[in-house]
């Protein structure tokens, strides 16, 4: 202290004002308290600093406690314009990405692969209607594509978007492959001889067969996509130095923008229309010797698996129905013993037509009875009923979405259809109410399926009055108008969009050998998606017996397809 005071008594005043200003600072910037001393300030220190005092000095850098981050880049993802609407419509509203115009500016490109897909899109191989085979094998197909002969067609058409979807999986085709617009490909394969087309499945219309590939068909309900071969995959197309887990993150985020397939089973239903039940005569005779329910062995699978299954039954049930016999001497009054509904379940029943001539041949009290099996059974009826109001009214039914109904008539003499206002029995056809009511229907956004027991005729062709009447209801709005009367297959025809078909010829009836060709019939398996009718399977059976209808021979099926067409000379 003493050498500290000696020093103090030469310092100057200005040096010593310096010293008492940075005390003042240092107070401010410590907090330590203030004393006097000599008339100067001084400190009491109450800790000890470990910064210089120059640098305590200096005023603190404020800190933001809420820093705003760097704003990143966003995703930029190419649309590829040859993908469908139903995929660049959803995806234009990525909301995690930024969608580009230019591939060369993009960081992904959504577009047709088949490498960790996020979609499937399924395509069928068609052909004109009147077409005879049904199947090609993938091999040949792949031959075709890249320039082989071998093929059943001469060249393929097909959308500009399409050739792009199966260039992805097949790679660039030859020259027989052609392009044209969408709406052009129907008139430009029946107009070129040997012309078939590839189209997206939800474009499959009437006018069109569908050529299964390797036996599998998107026509039926349990495709297998990945194992056929025109299903290819709408993805990301990911750059080499993408890192995995933003591609991942990517391909999660687009899974739920876009719609996993254009064939989605949850839209899809099936519905088969057969032709003459009639479990009497020789073939109730079979079915009392070999088994009730035998005659559904060969397609009773088939027929189950249908979502709508139809059966035309034109004999009432009677409890006490006198055994059959082979020939019957009485005349044509039929009945079936109840047992009998044990075939109708086999095979799968779910909507009847009361249209027959014979449904009255045991009288209103067997009519009832019959009403009184199905409806404990819950198979809706139509085309007759315990009255002509439930006669004449239409069965309407929803499934996958698909709005259906079903309209049918007796256009035979009145004496077949006796429902009245205070009688049961079929419904005697007034085409003035037929054709509006399914004018009503497509009005409500229903697909008409209008059937008729008409007259009976064993030929190819219908008479003049059953094709007006036909045509009539087609022109109506009815989707599929179908003949339940014929003993024998008869032509088709093709009306806008809706499908005729006059006569299938026997489900479950005893007429084999009595006329040409009333050992032959069809099973006509229709398809709707999504709203729509896209067209028709015609399933060929033959009976060797009086009782079971079996699957034709592939050489048979084509003979029959080929007189089929024929005599209905579409072109």
């Amino acid at each position: 202290m003493h050498e500290f005071l000696k020093r103090r008594r030469t310092l100057t005043l200005p040096y010593l004002l310096q010293i008492a200003l940075i005390g003042m600072l240092a107070a401010c910037q410590t907090g330590m308290p203030l004393t006097a001393t000599a008339g100067l300030p001084t400190r009491t220190p109450t800790a000890t600093s470990s910064l210089p005092a120059a640098e305590a000095s200096q005023p603190p850098t404020a800190v933001n406690p809420n820093p705003t981050p760097t704003p990143e880049q966003p995703v930029r993802v190419w649309l590829d314009p040859a993908l469908p609407k139903a995929i660049t419509e959803p995806a234009a509203g990525w909301a995690e990405v930024q969608i580009v115009s230019d591939a060369a500016d993009a960081d992904f490109e959504l577009t047709y692969t088949n490498q960790n897909p996020a979609a499937t899109w399924v395509f069928a191989l068609v052909a004109p209607f009147d077409t005879v085979l049904d199947e090609v094998s993938g091999d040949q197909l792949r031959a075709f594509w890249q320039g082989q002969a071998d093929f059943p067609a001469d060249s393929l058409v097909m959308s500009g978007s399409t050739l792009a979807a199966l260039s992805a999986s097949l790679g660039k085709p030859t020259l027989s492959v052609q392009t044209r617009l969408a709406e052009e490909l129907v008139d430009a394969a029946w107009a070129q001889p040997s012309t078939w087309a590839v189209v997206p499945f939800e474009e499959i219309q009437p006018r069109w067969k569908v050529i299964a590939i390797d036996g599998l068909s998107p026509l039926h309900k349990d495709l297998d996509a990945a194992s056929y071969l025109l299903s290819v995959g709408v993805g990301l197309v990911t750059p080499a130095g993408a890192k995995k887990g933003e591609s991942a993150s990517l391909h999660a985020s687009l899974l739920q923008v876009l719609p996993p397939s254009n064939r989605l089973p949850e839209k899809l239903t099936t519905v088969v229309l057969t032709g003459v039940t009639a479990m009497v005569r020789a073939t109730a005779k079979e079915m009392e010797l070999y088994g009730i329910t035998r005659p559904a062995d060969e397609v009773g699978a088939l027929l189950r698996e249908a979502d709508i299954t139809h059966i035309s039954n034109e004999i009432p049930f009677v409890a006490d129905c006198p055994p059959p016999r082979w020939v019957q001497e009485e005349g044509l009054v039929f009945c079936s013993d109840d047992r009998y509904m044990d075939l109708l379940r086999e095979v799968g029943t779910d909507v009847v037509e009361l249209t027959g001539d014979h449904f009255q041949d045991f009288g209103p009290e067997a009519m009832l009875h019959t009403l009184e099996l199905y409806d404990k059974e819950g198979w809706p009826y139509y085309g007759g009923g315990k009255d002509l109001a439930q006669a004449r009214q239409p069965l309407k039914l929803t499934h996958n979405g698909n709005k259906i109904a079903f309209l049918g008539c007796n256009a035979k003499a009145p004496g077949y259809a006796t429902a009245s206002e205070t009688n049961p029995g079929a419904y005697h056809c007034d085409m003035a109410y037929m054709t509006a009511t399914v004018k009503q229907l497509v009005s409500e956004g229903y697909l008409p399926i209008v059937t008729f027991q008409h007259v009976e005729v064993y030929q190819w062709e219908p008479t003049e009055q059953m094709a007006q009447d036909f045509q009539q209801m087609a022109e109506a709005g009815a989707v599929i108008v179908s003949g339940s009367q014929a003993h024998r297959p008869q032509i088709v025809a093709l009306d806008g969009g809706s499908l005729i078909h006059y006569g299938l010829g026997n489900l479950f009836f005893d007429q084999m050998g009595w006329f040409e060709d009333s050992d032959k019939a069809f099973i006509d398996r229709h398809v709707f998606y999504d709203g729509a009718y896209l067209g028709v399977e015609l399933l060929t059976v033959q009976f060797f017996d009086y009782s079971q209808p079996v699957w034709m021979t592939p050489e048979a099926r084509a003979d029959l397809l080929g007189r089929l067409f024929t005599a209905s000379a579409l072109r």
